[in-house]
């Protein structure tokens, strides 16, 4: 049962970037008929408004398991969650980036959490997800992390 989930859903205003496709469509198969056109339109923003929802990503952290999109983390390796928001949560993104480090970015999304691991036969030395909640996520590893449930 998960303590924590997030998914990661697009910001309306990637909605409206998209449909931009719709007008610059019409513009290509417009001269060709009309009702090419708006089948076109209406077909390639559906295409892309189906692809910005299936490949929305969850982040879930339950007993035993951090999950980040297709990633899984076990709490076990987990030693500490920091929050970022704002200007931090840029230069986590940028100038602080350790280029070893698991990435779960989307650039809609202000927060991040880094999630520090310790597993000696993994490379990776910290997970960077982004969350609109990073406080809550980070407050919610750092206590599974700490329990004894994960430690197994």
């Amino acid at each position: 049962m998960p303590i924590y989930r997030e998914r990661l859903w697009p910001a309306p205003w990637v909605f409206l970037a998209t449909a931009l496709v719709i007008p610059a469509s019409l513009l290509v198969f417009l001269p060709i008929s009309t009702t090419v056109g708006i089948i076109c339109a209406i077909a390639l923003y559906s295409a892309i408004l189906a692809a910005l929802l299936l490949t929305t990503p969850v982040v879930e952290v339950t007993d035993v398991l951090f999950a980040a999109g297709r990633a899984r983390l076990p709490l076990a390796v987990v030693t500490v969650a920091e929050p970022f928001d704002g200007e931090a949560a840029t230069a986590q993104r940028g100038t602080q980036l350790d280029a070893r480090a698991w990435m779960l970015l989307r650039g809609w999304i202000p927060g991040v959490v880094r999630v520090q691991l310790d597993d000696p036969s993994d490379p990776t030395p910290y997970w960077l997800v982004s969350t609109r909640r990073p406080k809550k996520l980070a407050a919610v590893l750092n206590a599974s992390a700490a329990s004894p449930k994960s430690a197994n």
